[in-house]
Formats: C-alpha cells, sequence, structure tokens
C-alpha cells in the first residue's frame, strides 16, 4: 500500500515536508490565513496498517505557542469516534515534535486535539433544534458566507448568554457546548429544568466558523482574532463579533461565560474581567461565587493555576470578557480548559477529552444555578 498523509477536508491543516517511508515522515504546520498563527494541526494517514510510523512535526520554535509543546500528546482515531493519546515527545532545542503510531486499520487521523468539524456543528444544531422551547436563529452571515447560529431556549428574566471558539482549533469549546446543550434540551435534568425556567439562555455553540472549516487556529478568514475585536467589531474584519454583539445590545447581558481552550497551562481555570474599570465589589462577589460552586461540583476545575489577574481598570476592552462587565456590569467570565490534561485528574488514555468537556459543561450549568439568586440581586 502506499503511505499517504492528507489534510483536505473540513478543520484539516497540515503540510508534507517530507514522505520517504514510515520512519521518515516529516511535518510542518501551516500558518492560519492573513496571520502568524499556526499551531493546529489535524490530518490522515493511510497506507500503514500494522506498520510502526515515527511523524516528526518540524518548524515549532516558531509556533504560536512554543509553551504549549513539552508535555503534550496528540490524539488519534481510526474511527473519528473515540480519541485517545499517542506516544509523543518533543525535542525543545530542534523545535520538532515526534508522534509515533501503529495503525490497526488502513486509515488513522490524527490531531492537536479532537476535531469538532463544520459538520458536526451542523449535526448539533439539527439535534437541539428539534427539542421543545428551542429556537435557531441566524444573525448573518460570516466573511465565507456560512450562517452565524444563535440557539435560544428558557423563558425566565435573567438574560444567561454562552459563547465559544472565538478560536477556532480550540476544539473543546464546541465539544463542551454539545454537552451543555444536550443537558439543556433533557427534560429529565431538573438543572436544566429549572435554568430554562428562570432564565432566557443565548447560546453561540461556534463564533468562528470560517476559521473552524479552514482548519484555523484563532483567525477567522479574514486573519482576524475575535477576541481582540469587542470594543469596535465591523462587518468588514469580524462581522462574527459583530452580530453578536448588536444581538446582545439588544436583549441586555446578564451574565457571559466565553468557552476557550489553553495551549500551556494543563488545567482548568477561569480568567475574570476583574481590570474592567466598572468592575465592583458585586462583581468580585459573583466571579468568586461563581467558581466556589464549580470547584465543588467538579474535580476538574481548580483555582490555583491561571492567568494574572489585570489591574483595576487596566483590562484590554477589546477581549470579550473585559467588554462584557464594562459594557453590561455582568458576571462574565472566560473558562479555559487544556489541549493536554487536567492535571488535578490525569487520564493517561485520554487527557482532557470531549466526554471530559461535556461533563464539565453540566458542572458549569449547575454552579450557575447555584448563583441564581445572587445574579437576580442588583445591589
Amino acid at each position: 500500500m502506499t503511505l499517504s498523509i492528507s489534510s483536505s477536508f473540513d478543520a484539516g491543516n497540515i503540510k508534507v515536508e517530507r514522505l520517504d517511508g514510515p520512519d521518515q515522515i516529516e511535518l510542518s504546520i501551516p500558518k492560519d490565513h492573513k496571520s502568524e498563527f499556526a499551531q493546529w494541526f489535524y490530518f490522515r494517514l493511510t497506507g500503514a496498517k500494522d506498520t510502526p510510523c515515527t511523524i516528526r512535526i518540524t518548524g515549532l520554535k516558531d509556533s504560536a505557542y512554543p509553551a504549549g509543546w513539552p508535555d503534550y500528546r496528540a490524539v488519534v482515531s481510526e474511527d473519528r469516534i473515540d480519541w485517545t493519546r499517542a506516544d509523543t515527545s518533543y525535542d525543545e532545542g530542534a523545535g520538532v515534535l515526534t508522534i509515533n503510531v501503529t495503525p490497526v486499520t488502513g486509515a488513522m487521523w490524527i490531531a492537536y486535539f479532537a476535531p469538532y468539524s463544520m459538520e458536526r456543528h451542523h449535526d448539533l444544531i439539527a439535534e437541539t433544534a428539534e427539542a421543545d422551547g428551542v429556537e435557531i436563529e441566524t444573525l448573518g452571515q460570516t466573511l465565507d458566507g456560512q450562517d452565524m447560529d444563535l440557539v435560544k431556549m428558557g423563558t425566565g428574566p435573567l438574560k444567561l448568554w454562552i459563547i465559544a471558539r472565538q478560536h477556532p482549533g480550540e476544539a473543546m469549546g464546541e465539544w463542551w457546548m454539545e454537552g451543555a446543550l444536550g443537558a439543556l434540551t433533557d427534560e429529565a435534568d431538573p438543572v436544566s429544568r429549572k435554568l430554562r425556567e428562570r432564565a432566557t439562555l443565548y447560546i453561540v455553540p461556534n463564533m468562528n466558523p470560517d476559521g473552524s472549516r479552514r482548519g484555523h487556529l484563532r483567525t477567522n478568514a479574514e486573519g482576524v482574532n475575535l477576541n481582540r475585536e469587542w470594543h469596535e467589531p465591523t462587518m468588514e474584519r469580524s462581522p462574527e463579533v459583530k452580530l453578536v454583539r448588536d444581538k446582545m445590545d439588544e436583549t441586555g447581558v446578564d451574565f457571559c461565560l466565553d468557552v476557550h481552550g489553553d495551549e500551556a497551562i494543563a488545567n482548568n481555570f477561569i480568567a475574570g474581567g476583574e481590570g474592567a474599570p466598572r468592575f465592583d465589589q458585586r462583581g468580585q462577589r459573583l466571579l468568586d461565587g461563581w467558581k466556589a460552586a464549580l470547584l465543588a461540583r467538579s474535580p476538574d476545575f481548580q483555582v490555583d493555576e491561571g492567568y494574572p489577574v489585570d489591574q483595576p481598570g487596566k483590562a484590554n476592552l477589546t477581549v470579550c470578557t473585559n467588554q462584557m462587565v464594562e459594557r453590561y456590569g455582568c458576571l462574565a467570565m472566560t473558562l479555559e480548559m487544556p489541549f493536554k490534561d487536567a492535571r488535578v485528574m490525569a487520564d493517561e488514555e485520554r487527557g482532557w477529552s470531549p466526554t471530559r468537556c461535556m461533563r464539565l459543561a453540566e458542572a458549569c450549568l449547575g454552579a450557575t444555578l447555584d448563583m441564581f439568586d445572587d445574579l437576580e440581586a442588583k445591589d
């Protein structure tokens, strides 16, 4: 059989530098279109059944986040359903990631994290749309002409916004969304029933359809980092943010959770909007309370590791969470999940995985319900 590597499919991304045998496979990661970001890879290996293969991905000193490679392990699948971690090592001096695999079938898919394709996104929207009390709205179109999907449900007065995947390579964000939407449309789930009774939820499962389909790490079709567009978005550069923020202005926002992934920190954590000028004692109380509620509900969460906290009044208001605090005076947070694994609850076989993303989503919904009395109190 002929050895082959390809990535010309939904969310795929790799460049073949050399393919001279199963132990002489050399690849590199193309940059996002019109940008310098490079980290996401997703490709298919064929013609290597029962053959040990050594795959070297080179040039990673110049990747977007070199600190993400030490202790990282690639994910592999032969059915594109079950993703496990591969034998992976990183040579920091050479900037080379080495992945060792032995496929047991004729085709193996290898990725930076379990991919969430746009085809799966459409399946998620279709399944969610069938649930009672759910409305699907198209806010507008992206630069590539894809729809910006908004899922609306619930009848209560609180306005809860949840968005994910501003950075398309952070596929864990939409796996989280699949878990959240599955729980929220489950009539047997008491937490979700109460959430929908006391709040109206506005959910954007994928903020960056173009980057997702193109196989980008961090940007849209114009090479724009959407999480630096929230102060002054435009239809020419960042229609995704402009459409969503305009809708937020229409509905109001009492709570906003922005779901992401972090390349370097091997744990789940929350980043708040403490540096926004409008952040106050109520905001600190709500932020601390929500984190404590999630900590009580999920052993996969922790509060010891995370980003440095901005100094008061010094936040970058182009970032979603900071803009939400400043614009609406609401509880706004960024949830970060690892590409590697959550050190607090390590899983040697799968690492941080789609299933764990979904379970964390359920815990986050519970933590939000735990905070409802405080969210409703405006003092």
